[in-house]
């Protein structure tokens, strides 16, 4: 008998790339849900016709979400829909502020359909400015500050509530910096790629001294795969990300020379609010997940510049 499987947000960059590993499984039917808001139907399986369906559908709405799961009676819930990225949230803090009665109408829908077990993308903005590197599932205060990383504890908060109370099961996915092809290009890594291979300016705030680490998608997506499928760290939080940390600087400077870029490097000011000066992430689980060597950030660089979505 077929898993059925619920992904929302199944149209974004991380949550379309979930969708292409789980339906690589026979066993698995997959709805994939979006309201396209930051999504893209581009992103959307060309493959396995039979595995997957497309709803559009806000994520946020319970009469939208309701008429989907009670259709469906799911096993298992992938929730990734979010309105994600610093500058966005912070431009539409309402919005993200929105996402919070989404966590309260899936959940309860989830709990009364019979879902055995949620699957919730948290982020790394949850640690706010840590104070402990490499920043710890366990140990490391949730110093979060942004609406964005606000309503992503509130996530976890509810996740953990509701298996108190109703017994309903979860993973938490603290995700780091990932990237790729499919990626939209207002993020740093995406955003320098494309800048590069089009001999364009590369722009930095602040210095460039600010350290990040970047996680490539198939990286993230194994990892998150093995604990689904062998039901690894169930009521747990696990950081998905790399651990190799690299300055915004440096990233700029590898690209321009893995690009063979004519690019200059310009200095913009700081951002006012939301960028951290550090990030790296103990991936001591993520690494047992994956059970083979994280891809090298030049590897991954090379990797999304063949996918040839950058050349405009």
């Amino acid at each position: 008998m077929k898993r059925k499987i619920l992904v929302t947000g199944g149209a974004g960059f991380v949550g379309s790339c979930m969708v292409d590993k789980l339906i690589e499984d026979e066993n698995n039917m997959v709805i994939v849900v979006d309201n396209l808001s930051t999504g893209n139907i581009g992103r959307l399986p060309t493959t396995h016709q039979d595995r997957w369906k497309f709803i559009k559908c806000d994520a946020n709405s319970y009469r939208d979400l309701a008429a989907v799961m009670m259709s469906y009676q799911f096993d298992f819930v992938f929730h990734y829909a979010a309105v994600v990225g610093v500058k966005r949230t912070i431009e539409n803090p309402v919005s993200v502020l929105n996402d919070i009665n989404g966590f309260r109408y899936l959940l309860d829908l989830c709990k009364n359909t019979g879902v055995q077990r949620v699957f919730f993308s948290s982020s790394s903005e949850v640690y706010g400015e840590p104070f402990e590197h490499p920043q710890n599932e366990q140990t490391t205060p949730l110093n979060s500050r942004l609406p964005y990383a606000v309503v992503k504890n509130v996530g976890e908060s509810f996740l953990r509530s509701y298996k108190q109370e109703f017994d309903l099961d979860y993973t938490i996915f603290r995700f780091f910096n990932t990237y790729g092809p499919k990626q939209s290009q207002d993020f740093v890594m995406s955003k320098f790629i494309n800048a590069a291979v089009n001999d364009r300016d590369i722009t930095i705030y602040g210095d460039g001294s600010q350290t990040r680490t970047f996680c490539y998608r198939l990286d993230n997506v194994d990892a998150c795969a093995n604990a689904f499928y062998n039901n690894l760290h169930v009521n747990d939080t696990v950081n998905i990300g790399s651990d190799f940390e690299v300055s915004v600087l440096e990233l700029a400077q590898m690209i321009i020379e893995i690009t063979n870029s004519k690019s200059k490097i310009v200095y913009l000011p700081p951002l006012k609010e939301g960028d951290m000066t550090r990030r790296k992430p103990d991936i001591a689980k993520m690494r047992d997940l994956l059970g083979r060597e994280l891809t090298t950030i030049p590897d991954g660089i090379r990797k999304t510049i063949e996918s040839n979505q950058y050349h405009y």
